[in-house]
């Protein structure tokens, strides 16, 4: 049966036709519909976990327990995932564990364009790299075929481009693979330093063999045209463009399992073309390999090393063309993401922002206050820093920046990493405030559940932690809780926690407005009489209120009437669509 499907449906369906039992997740643009997929087929078990490296050590549970098992994060869950990581590549696995992760060149949804193949060569794991969704689907299958024949984890690497484009796929059925039985083995699973030392020379020879199969593999393949005045080395979406560019005549060396490198293969391509073009996106991992067999090659002298490729790109750059550009005549306004209209985080920055508080921020949908009106966001790391920068600026400046500092995080962003650094607020008592913005949800990823809901991935009821409780016993005496809607009981927390001479925590506590489960009030709409056109409601940034002829406007079809702007006007002009 074939079907069109997005690249991350396909891992999830070659995940499912590979007989995977368990899948740890973490959400993370580009690669969170992986896990949502799969959490269609009943017979595997799918769960998020509070964070990456979670995820990665109830994969590797599992895999040790004898089920085929996967996790999926993108690249910058890597990072916190990579200290199970390390020690798992010495180990190995008993039944195949996979490790899913996507890249995202051009920062659609992410804070760096850090480079996942770098942690496959680092930890000496094979990486397979799919270049559409029919390779996803096979890919995936094969990584769990790999992962058992040389008893190691296996990356299989995708990146935004792959994970959020279509192409038809061939499906199968699901191979319903026995659990591996497990056995107790001290000297392969507990890597005190007396048995880590034996399980090193493990890993090297694995790497050889690794390097062998590279090979032989038809994951890597040579693809040779008519012209042989140059050979393309590439993978994954620069294959792609790479084809459609110089078309069926050219040569192509495509790699589909991108560490180990095929040696020999390369060298072998090398002598049959005139000259070597490197095609990869991001860092010149596949460049600097064959620079170090002495090839000479054309790539990251003409490619650039930033951002996302085109076809466009790969033409301009590479290609002896004529063919004229299209220039627009004017350019494209830009449109900068903003925080939703009736966001429940909007009442609390525009508060912060008023009294010109520092707000150390965090990674969330929250960030977006960072932008214009509200300027309400000063740092922006990885998950969880706010909480742990504002302990180290507040010790750094004393009385200088206390009562004049807070931290901001989601719920789930607390649960993946911020309550460490609460613990070490609390333990090594810096005067800060944390503001907790409870929305009810994962919202950057598009709504998933986390710890605090009460429901688990598939919407079930689950445990529930609560986060007034998890602060209290954690050695935080003042929590307070607010509704984010209520300007006045907003700022009057906020306001009486700064002024407070010990740590503290606020809890913002208002569900997200896109939930399906929010029920939407009546919009509002603007008296032109009553409005005196003070600006004071544009103050707020949001996008369902406009400025015409120098009176405020409401469109109907944004607004939700949640009336923080109906708060903020001192003539009353606002009015339900109702009155």
């Amino acid at each position: 049966m074939k079907k069109l499907m997005l690249g991350n449906e396909a891992v999830a369906r070659g995940l499912y036709e590979a007989g995977c039992g368990v899948i740890s997740s973490y959400p993370g643009t580009p690669s969170t519909e992986i896990t949502e997929q799969a959490a269609n087929y009943e017979e595997i078990y799918c769960e998020w976990a509070p964070n990456e490296k979670v995820a990665m050590e109830v994969a590797f549970g599992a895999a040790l327990a004898g089920k085929r098992s996967a996790c999926v994060m993108k690249h910058v869950g890597v990072n916190v995932a990579a200290d199970p990581l390390f020690t798992i590549a010495y180990t190995g696995i008993n039944a195949g564990m996979v490790i899913c992760v996507a890249d995202d060149p051009g920062m659609h949804s992410s804070q760096n364009e850090q480079d996942s193949r770098h942690y496959a060569v680092s930890a000496k794991l094979p990486m397979l790299e799919p270049a559409d969704s029919q390779e996803a689907r096979d890919f995936a299958i094969r990584a769990f075929q790999l992962s058992e024949e040389f008893d190691t984890p296996v990356f299989l690497k995708l990146c935004t481009r792959i994970s959020h484009s279509q192409s038809i796929v061939t499906m199968g059925e699901r191979e319903e693979v026995a659990d591996r039985p497990y056995e107790k083995d001290i000297a392969k699973y507990v890597m005190v330093p007396g048995n880590a030392r034996h399980r090193h020379p493990v890993v090297e020879e694995r790497t050889k063999k690794l390097e062998a199969y590279a090979e032989t593999t038809d994951l890597n393949r040579e693809e040779m045209g008519e012209d042989t005045s140059f050979g393309i080395i590439t993978s994954s979406t620069c294959y792609q463009y790479a084809r459609e560019v110089f078309g069926p005549k050219a040569s192509i060396l495509k790699l589909g399992l991108v560490n180990p490198l095929p040696r020999q293969k390369i060298l072998d391509f090398a002598k049959k073309v005139d000259r070597l073009i490197v095609l990869e996106e991001l860092d010149p991992v596949i460049e600097e390999f064959c620079r170090g067999l002495g090839l000479e090659v054309t790539g990251k002298d003409k490619m650039p090393m930033i951002g996302e490729f085109a076809q466009g790109v790969v033409a301009q750059r590479l290609k002896d063309t004529t063919r004229p550009w299209v220039e627009l005549g004017e350019g494209v306004p830009p449109r900068p993401p903003v925080l939703c209209a009736g966001c429940p985080h909007r009442g609390l920055f525009y508060t912060l922002a008023k009294h010109k508080v520092t707000v150390l921020g965090d990674i969330g949908c929250y960030t977006l206050a960072a932008y214009e009106p509200l300027y309400a966001i000063e740092t922006c790391e990885c998950m969880g820093a706010s909480v742990s920068s504002i302990h180290g600026f507040n010790k750094a400046l004393g009385k200088q920046s206390e009562g004049k500092t807070v931290a901001v995080l989601g719920d789930s962003t607390f649960m993946h990493s911020g309550m460490t650094g609460l613990a070490n607020i609390a333990y090594n008592q810096s005067n800060s405030t944390v503001i907790i913005l409870d929305n009810s949800t994962t919202g950057m990823t598009g709504h998933q559940q986390n710890p605090t809901t009460g429901k688990n991935l598939r919407g079930d009821p689950a445990g529930k932690i609560d986060l007034e409780t998890l602060c209290r016993a954690m050695g935080i005496n003042r929590v307070r809780v607010v509704d984010p809607y209520d300007l006045k009981a907003t700022e009057k927390v906020v306001v009486e926690e700064l002024a407070a001479e010990e740590p503290s925590v606020i809890i913002t506590r208002r569900p997200c407005v896109l939930l399906k489960s929010v029920k939407k009030h009546p919009p509002y709409r603007v008296d032109p009489d009553k409005c005196k056109s003070c600006t004071q409601c544009m103050k707020l940034g949001c996008p369902a209120i406009s400025w015409k002829e120098k009176k405020a406007v409401v469109d109907p079809t944004q607004c939700v009437g949640c009336g923080v702007c109906d708060q903020l006007c001192k003539f009353d002009a606002f009015l339900h669509e109702e009155g």
